[in-house]
């Protein structure tokens, strides 16, 4: 069985006239993690809708876990697929344990009438105990911090047992400390999930966690670099990407980028 989890070729998207993205394409296999970098406008958001299988691209193909998007359903492909987005739109005061549960049944609130079995409550609690969240399980979504709201959907990402993970700029609106926790427990899933292919959108370098292994940077809706993270993340590439004069650094497995 092919190794690869996801395979966008030559994909383009215009919207109003405007061509958003132009001829991208991107090979994901299993285990992998990659960053797609860009500056806002770049193109990152509808690149990352082809990839959770909720946009179609204008021309060219995406396939999803070996399923080309057209000619399958959707709603049973995304249930293979994780998706993490801090802007999640919650109304209802959850509990962290709810929330995560609503991973297996991929809706943002509990559907109506659905209970969980013995063994999907045990595999949530498992996934927040995965990240670290276990004395908060009964806590409720309007009393957690942003930070904790962040793991919390990582947990809800996983208990589905997804094969790709999306973070959509993930570390929004958190504080350094919040931010270097979150980033530690997506360094973490190297170790509890090893096989998950996983793709992460921002636009600071300073948010990719030690474990990337592959970086595509964008510009204009165009590639400017795609391949392993050391030899795509450099002063040159960041700096034609985001049309600026920029110092990158690479120290303990972290990056840095400084104005010249």
């Amino acid at each position: 069985m092919s190794d690869i989890v996801l395979e966008l070729a030559d994909v383009t998207f215009r919207r109003d006239g405007r061509q958003i993205i132009d001829g991208i394409s991107l090979t994901v296999r299993e285990g992998e993690r990659w960053a797609l970098l860009g500056p806002n406008g770049a193109g990152k958001s509808t690149l990352l809708g082809f990839c959770a299988a909720v946009t179609f691209p204008t021309t060219g193909t995406v396939d999803v876990l070996g399923r080309r998007m057209g000619r399958v359903d959707l709603a049973a492909l995304r249930h293979g697929i994780g998706h993490v987005n801090p802007r999640h739109p919650l109304r209802s005061p959850l509990t962290v344990r709810e929330v995560v549960l609503t991973g297996i049944t991929a809706t943002v609130d509990t559907p109506m009438r659905w209970q969980p079995s013995v063994a999907e409550v045990a595999r949530a609690d498992a996934m927040i105990a995965t990240v670290g969240l276990a004395p908060e399980a009964d806590r409720t979504w309007p009393v957690l911090s942003q930070g904790e709201r962040g793991r919390a959907l990582i947990a809800r990402a996983l208990v589905a047992e997804p094969r790709l993970l999306l973070f959509d700029e993930p570390t929004t609106g958190l504080d350094v400390a919040a931010r270097e926790q979150l980033l530690a427990t997506i360094a973490g899933l190297d170790r509890t999930h090893p096989g998950v292919a996983a793709i992460l959108v921002t636009h600071h370098l300073e948010e990719l966690p030690t474990t990337t292994t592959h970086a595509l940077l964008i510009a204009d809706g165009r590639e400017v670099v795609s391949g392993p993270a050391a030899a795509a993340i450099t002063t040159e590439t960041v700096s034609a990407a985001f049309d600026h004069p920029v110092e990158v650094r690479h120290e303990g497995g972290r990056w840095t980028a400084r104005s010249h």
